[in-house]
């Protein structure tokens, strides 16, 4: 199948498969999973922190995240269209009983400075008491600037506010500036990073911090069931999504700038090439075709997306130019029948 839904349906690499099987492992709750150990140790080094924490997803490393820097009673500020706020179950509200204070995300995905500076509540018995600023590095496939980092990281300090990143794609943010991706986590103080997205690993995520934060959120993630035992055999794919496969997520975004290309030269649909950034772009359809048939069209063939108004259509590993031409042959005679 070409599967153009998300880039969570990346397939584990050759070489992971054979990692994976010759791992050393040993139970990572106590501590003692020398490959877990090495991908943290290997992750902090490479992005500038103390310390790193493999998670068993991307949403158990942005709350564990949240619950370490907040109390119950405090408060996030986020994008209307963050991922911690709005796809991932109301986690910190229900669990970390902290309270996200979303804003309006910018066309570009920025927030306002001058939202984010007008949400942060006096110190009164009133107020939840504002105590982290959250961003998304790509948001929507779309790169946040370097100068905005730093003016939101001066902002944070300045107002004695923490700052996470939730950089499930910080990866592709880096790729498409050309840049490494320690330049972008060096404007945060805890950051999140997804290895089983375009970085093809099969399962995980990691959390990254000073060791206070890090100490904390092992306890949250203990808590919360997230302790894994040998869990070595996942870790060995991570340290490969890391070394292996940074550099290669240029031939996704190639793709999808062509795909979006290819697209706009439809009547039927509506695709702003601006915002194709990195491995993410949106197409509108036009108002007579069916996205429920056009799916189903597409399943007949071989192609697996998500049927809306607006189709998000991601590029990844297992999707090659061949596939996309493929993916417009279909499309084509779909709208001309």
């Amino acid at each position: 199948m070409i599967d153009l839904r998300s880039d969570t349906v990346t397939q584990p690499t050759a070489a992971m498969r054979l990692a994976m099987s010759r791992a050393e492992v040993g139970d990572d709750v106590y501590g003692d999973d020398p490959t877990v150990n090495s991908l943290q140790e290997m992750a902090a080094d490479m992005f500038g922190f103390e310390s790193a924490l493999f998670t068993a997803s991307g949403t158990q490393a942005n709350l564990l995240a949240l619950m370490a820097h907040c109390e119950r009673g405090d408060e996030y500020l986020c994008g209307q269209q963050a991922h911690n706020y709005k796809f991932e179950g109301g986690g910190a509200a229900v669990l970390g009983s902290i309270q996200p204070q979303p804003l309006m995300n910018q066309l570009d995905g920025t927030i306002a400075l001058a939202d984010i500076e007008a949400a942060i509540k006096p110190d009164d018995i009133h107020f939840a008491r504002t105590r982290l600023l959250s961003l998304e590095n790509t948001i929507g496939g779309k790169v946040l600037p370097q100068a905005y980092l730093a003016d939101a990281q001066a902002l944070a300090f300045h107002r004695g506010l923490k700052i996470h990143l939730d950089g499930a794609r910080v990866a592709n943010a880096a790729i498409a500036q050309n840049i490494a991706i320690s330049d972008i986590t060096a404007h945060f103080d805890s950051v999140s990073i997804c290895l089983s997205k375009g970085l093809c690993a099969p399962v995980g995520s990691l959390l990254l911090g000073d060791e206070r934060l890090i100490k904390k959120a092992i306890r949250w993630r203990k808590m919360l069931g997230g302790g894994m035992r040998q869990a070595g055999i996942l870790a060995a794919a991570g340290k490969l999504a890391l070394t292996e496969q940074v550099e290669r997520l240029a031939e996704d975004h190639e793709n999808a700038a062509y795909f979006a290309r290819q697209l706009a030269e439809f009547d039927e649909f509506e695709v702003d090439l601006a915002t194709v950034q990195t491995n993410m772009l949106f197409a509108t359809l036009a108002s007579q075709v069916d996205a429920e048939s056009l799916a189903k069209r597409c399943r007949s063939e071989g192609i697996l997306i998500s049927p809306g108004r607006t189709l998000r259509l991601v590029t990844h590993k297992d999707v090659s130019r061949q596939d996309i031409d493929k993916v417009l042959r279909v499309f084509k005679l779909h709208l001309q029948a």
